[in-house]
């Protein structure tokens, strides 16, 4: 799961940097961000979103090394790797119980960089009057580009049909960045489906390991798919799975809630997950996650991690 995890949020900086009808050839030369993106994976310490990072960040969420993450573990390492991660920028909104919260989302994209003061928090709410790029501070107030990522159960021990057309539907909308799944042992990253069966990608392939060249490029191919994805019956699917959309600009995600209103909300009773324009009262109040303050460029290992994220469970990084 944790390979699934890195192919969405790859194609989630490949929406960001490259855009989404960018298609990788072999051996065409590709941009210098295409090249920095492959460098935040690969498989050494140093890099941000490395299989290290992953599973020391799992540690923080009660999966020793080693162990089964979850689509849901998965979905919270990467929220918190991002905070780190300063070049892509990315607000990683995690929903919680079932429902995502239009405000949170909107708060947390359009909040102001560390440091400033309360007063501009909610500058994104007065961004038709201040400008769309800085608030009378100074502060850039931008959209920051939103990997939206739903954990879902979608039946105890099996996926109940009633909610396979909405399953299907998400995959049709232009945010859509996939699914995280699979089935018992076998964790895929689903990228569409034809029939009622979904295509995936499978990442349990031996490869050889990869580094970055003097140059800063990387040998790619092992990277991309040399095959034809694989297909499976949607209704061997685990019920354990989480949905990922991208939204780089503000217009995508208003575009994106107009559409779950109507293809997903529609049904009255048993819907996949509720959309909702206010944070509920009896939750705890909602505060944009930031970046602890800690010497670490997000690609170190952090051996001290005492009060890093007060609202979230008290986790631990291991030295290597």
């Amino acid at each position: 799961m944790l390979r699934c995890g890195q192919m969405m949020l790859a194609q989630a900086l490949i929406c960001r940097h490259l855009g989404r009808d960018w298609q990788w050839e072999k051996h065409k030369k590709q941009p210098e961000e295409y090249h920095r993106i492959l460098r935040c994976f690969l498989d050494r310490k140093d890099c941000c979103y490395s299989i290290h990072q992953m599973a020391q960040m799992g540690v923080g969420e009660g999966k020793s090394i080693g162990e089964w993450f979850g689509p849901n573990t998965v979905a919270q390492v990467l929220k918190k790797l991002a905070l780190f991660d300063e070049w892509n920028s990315l607000a990683v909104y995690v929903s919680m119980d079932n429902t995502v919260v239009i405000e949170d989302i909107k708060k947390m994209c359009w909040s102001p960089p560390q440091g400033s003061s309360t007063a501009h928090s909610t500058a994104y709410l007065h961004r038709g009057a201040l400008g769309r790029n800085k608030n009378t501070a100074g502060f850039c107030t931008g959209w920051k580009p939103l990997l939206l990522i739903i954990p879902l159960r979608l039946g105890i021990n099996h996926i109940n049909p009633v909610y396979i057309d909405a399953f299907k539907e998400c995959f049709k909308m232009p945010q859509s960045l996939g699914a995280l799944g699979g089935k018992p042992n076998n964790a895929y990253y689903f990228i569409g489906f034809l029939g009622n069966e979904l295509i995936y990608l499978d990442p349990h392939t031996t490869q050889s390991f990869v580094d970055s060249e003097e140059n800063g490029t990387v040998d790619d191919e092992s990277f991309h798919c040399q095959q034809a994805p694989h297909r499976m019956k949607i209704m061997n699917l685990d019920p354990s799975v989480a949905l990922g959309f991208f939204c780089k600009e503000e217009c995508d995600f208003d575009n994106w809630c107009s559409l779950v209103q109507k293809e997903i909300l529609k049904q009255q009773s048993l819907r996949m997950f509720e959309l909702v324009q206010k944070h509920p009262p009896h939750w705890p109040p909602f505060v944009p996650p930031s970046k602890p303050e800690v010497t670490t460029t997000g690609a170190e290992l952090i051996e001290s991690t005492d009060k890093l994220f007060e609202l979230e469970e008290e986790f631990e990084i291991l030295s290597v």
